[in-house]
């Protein structure tokens, strides 16, 4: 009788241990290196009393290359902007970082370029703290974004998966924007 009651005990164990593991592994990969968020989060700051941002966009954006994070090459490069899908999951401010944009100029094609960064997350929760971000770094925060429609104007073709998207914009059009 009690070889039979220690069979699903035995699975029960096992099911529990997978369980705990999955739980420890989903909340590393949430995490996955703090360094490369605080990094991105440095190029967006602002420089006190100057419409410069504090960080460089490009050293932050090869550190999540050089960690298999983004290609080495950008997914699509319009106008300015070079656009950059995530190829694994990473947070920023507590949300899903799914895209990373640089605008920068190398070559004048005409008007506008406006230097800088912008992130799109798959928000999980509220906004709030990007919100905070955003007015005290003087970004642009587009609260929902159709990120589809935004993928498709710069023919990226990707399916991107339903929910609640963000958008965070610091370019130079951003900071020297009138205060509303």
């Amino acid at each position: 009788m009690q070889g039979i009651t220690s069979i699903p005990q035995c699975r029960t164990r096992r099911l529990l241990g997978a369980l705990l593991l999955a739980a420890s592994c989903t909340s590393a990969l949430a995490a996955a290196d703090p360094g490369l968020e605080m990094g991105l989060i440095h190029a967006l700051h602002l420089k006190k009393g100057t419409t410069d941002r504090v960080g460089t966009s490009g050293k932050a954006i090869r550190a999540y290359m050089r960690e298999g994070y983004l290609a080495k090459q950008p997914d699509q490069r319009a106008d300015y902007t070079d656009y950059y899908l995530l190829k694994k999951p990473a947070s920023f401010m507590g949300h899903e970082l799914v895209l990373i944009e640089e605008e920068y100029i190398t070559q004048y094609i005409g008007c506008c370029a406006s230097p800088g960064v912008g992130v799109t997350v798959k928000v999980r929760g509220n906004t709030q703290k990007l919100q905070a971000f955003a007015r005290a770094q003087r970004c642009t925060l587009t609260d929902p974004v159709n990120v589809q429609h935004k993928l498709s104007e710069v023919t990226i073709k990707t399916r991107m998966p339903k929910g609640h998207y963000a958008s965070l914009s610091c370019r130079q059009r951003d900071a020297e924007r009138e205060e509303p």
